[in-house]
């Protein structure tokens, strides 16, 4: 399993200003960032895992998103073009992820995972707070940087698209 040193190296090796925080308390899941941290849950980036349901199969696929605008199952099914989109179980995320459930950081994904990045997070220079995989610590980088960094496709993740003007996102493999 991928932890904070790993990302912290990976971010050295890359140049990359950022901070590894000790948490005042666990966390579960990444989405208790903003009440650990007191930050905005608009701040705090997190990984969602679903498994879709296409004419391929099953597949996994990463939305990067804001605690304070977590995907939709529907929305993300719709951009796929699947036919069932779900949570996924705990033992896939940790096993196309390389992460805990719950805490799945955004970078250092394997490159075979399908991963869609919400378009509301801004490639700014203002910080945000990820998971690290572990329970007592949490990364910050600037958006901008975190950005940059990762791969995978900027989506309009707000709604549903009508009937007949879906756009089919394809997932690699």
């Amino acid at each position: 399993m991928k932890d904070a040193l790993a990302i912290h190296r990976w971010l050295l090796a890359h140049q990359v200003h950022h901070e590894i925080v000790r948490l005042p308390r666990p966390m579960t899941c990444a989405d208790e960032l903003p009440e650990t941290i007191s930050a905005a849950p608009s701040r705090c980036v997190v990984v969602t895992v679903f498994e879709a349901v296409t004419r391929l199969g099953r597949e996994a696929v990463a939305v990067v998103s804001t605690v304070a605008a977590p995907p939709r199952p529907g929305v993300v099914g719709g951009l796929l073009g699947a036919r069932k989109v779900h949570l996924a179980p705990a033992f896939v995320v940790n096993e196309v992820t390389d992460y805990a459930a719950g805490l799945v950081c955004p970078l250092l994904l394997p490159p075979a995972l399908a991963v869609l990045i919400d378009d509301r997070i801004k490639p700014d220079h203002q910080s945000v707070f990820l998971a690290t995989g572990e329970r007592h610590t949490a990364l910050t980088l600037r958006a901008y940087d975190l950005l940059s960094l990762m791969s995978g496709k900027s989506m309009d993740l707000r709604a549903r698209r009508p009937r007949g003007s879906r756009q089919t996102v394809a997932l690699r493999h």
